[in-house]
């Protein structure tokens, strides 16, 4: 069975396709990735000692510890030695311990914002970010020659302990529980100023959707003297029956919460915390869009921090109109924070980010963050002492109203490249009324009209939906163009 990794990693159906069985299979690739690397032969039984260690997480999807034993069971027998969570935690927590730590690198295991029924493997670099491209292919291409061969996977001698790993484990390579939680907080104290929110008195209402941030915004906030309630924090596999992605349809709790209790803002991350959403003070829903603006704003104003902007091809025109304003280099990239990652390295980034909430900053790992830009987005409130609906709303006199929305279409598989080019041989003249002045196909193909709005029709990297995106600067155009695209994806396809 081909195993094929997407945008960010590898994500497949439990018990369907992800199987224990290709799990482990997963983790042999990874192993004998780690060896080449060393320029050591796979497969040899002998402990590797100038091998860095790997470092596991996982999330709170139905067997995920289990799981992650598994990986480390294989990377041990492989002679590398393991650092495995104790417990589930966030991907940013994983990631910067890849890089405290030292590590080669990082697997996490969860299925992000994906529904209940998929889990997933995430490959970290040693700098905490998403791996490049060409590390996840030559990881598929030894996990390809391992199946084509039948090579079966390496494992350590490892004993149960409560129904887990045990602390320590005999064979090839050494496995070591840890907590990633200590350093990750002090980290995150150097970037958020928490004496300015300790003094706002905020009142807070912390969603962590069932997934793995549960516990660290009230972790945070209860040490600054917040009131802080934390809703659908407990271990839940299922997530309650929605998508743990936090969008507006998935919020309805958090919007209630908010509404009954009067609060001043609602945060809410994904199944593995390196997506935010926000609440106002009226239950609106904040997007990543405006919390991406609003951060942006507040660095370069407030702080007087410079550096480059980089977003996704799918984010706001409120971060161009912001960028040209504050006379700062825009970079705009495919869909996948792996591409963000990959300039935050080789640049000065000031903030990358993209529509869907991953979005990071200058000084943390380039790794999306949902936990850090919900406290960043408490320290703009408390530094502006207004509502968050005021401050919004201000924003947007300021530079301009856009109104977003996205459609997602579920769709039987079809080819990219095809469905690109069908779409480029048929480009429309108008749309929405709105003459058609540029086309950019550079992650499926977004047409950019002529005050600024733009559609954008891109397959998921991760599941079998196309993506249909809008953006522009009427409630009324963003319906208009979504329905047009609809009608332009049935010539892709």
């Amino acid at each position: 069975m081909a195993i094929k990794f997407g945008t960010d990693g590898w994500r497949a159906v439990i018990s369907d396709e992800f199987t224990f069985a290709n799990v482990r299979q997963v983790a042999q690739a990874l192993a004998d990735f780690i060896l080449e690397q060393q320029g050591i032969a796979p497969r040899q039984n002998q402990a590797c000692p100038n091998c860095p260690p790997v470092v596991i997480g996982y999330d709170t999807r139905f067997l995920s510890d289990r799981y992650a034993a598994q990986v480390a069971s294989v990377i041990a027998g492989n002679g590398i030695s393991v650092y495995v969570s104790k417990s589930d935690c966030p991907t940013p927590a994983l990631s910067f311990a890849v890089k405290t730590i030292g590590a080669s690198i990082g697997v996490m295991i969860t299925a992000s914002h994906n529904p209940p029924r998929y889990n997933g493997i995430k490959i970290k670099a040693s700098y905490g970010g998403a791996a490049m491209p060409s590390e996840t292919s030559a990881i598929e291409a030894h996990l390809t020659k391992n199946l084509r061969d039948g090579v079966e996977a390496l494992e350590a001698n490892w004993k149960l302990e409560n129904g887990g790993l045990a602390d320590a484990c005999p064979g090839w390579g050494s496995i070591t529980r840890f907590d990633p939680l200590p350093s990750y907080l002090d980290h995150l104290r150097t970037l958020v100023d928490f004496s300015v929110i300790s003094r706002a008195g905020l009142r807070v209402v912390a969603d962590p959707m069932y997934g793995a941030g549960r516990g660290y915004i009230p972790h945070f906030l209860q040490e600054m003297g917040c009131e802080v309630k934390e809703i659908r924090g407990e271990l839940n596999p299922g997530f309650g029956g929605i998508h743990p992605e936090p969008i507006e349809q998935n919020l309805g709790a958090l919007i209630q919460t908010i509404t009954e209790g009067g609060y001043d803002v609602g945060l809410a991350t994904d199944g593995d915390a390196d997506r935010i959403g926000a609440v106002d003070d009226c239950g609106h829903f904040v997007d990543p869009h405006r919390i991406f603006a609003l951060t942006l704003r507040h660095l370069v104003e407030v702080r007087g921090w410079q550096g480059a902007i980089v977003k996704t091809i799918s984010t706001t025109q409120l971060i161009n109109r912001l960028a040209e304003r504050y006379g700062l280099p825009l970079f705009e990239t495919p869909v996948g924070f792996n591409y963000i990652s990959d300039l935050m390295l080789k640049e000065d980034v000031l903030i990358g980010g993209e529509e869907s909430g991953g979005i990071s900053i200058k000084g943390h790992i380039p790794e999306g963050d949902g936990l850090l830009m919900g406290l960043l987005l408490l320290e703009i409130i408390a530094t502006q002492r207004k509502p968050l609906h005021t401050i919004i709303d201000e924003l947007l006199d300021d530079v301009g109203h856009f109104y977003y929305s996205r459609r997602d279409r579920r769709t039987r598989l079809f080819d990219k490249a095809e469905m690109v080019k069908q779409l480029m041989n048929n480009v429309p003249v108008e749309l929405g009324n709105m003459r058609v002045m540029g086309v950019n196909n550079s992650d499926g193909v977004k047409y950019h009209l002529a005050d600024g709005s733009w559609l954008l029709l891109r397959p998921s990297g991760t599941e079998p939906v196309l993506r249909i995106y809008a953006e522009a600067t009427h409630p009324a155009l963003v319906q208009e163009l979504l329905d047009a695209g609809e009608r332009l994806a049935e010539i892709g396809e």
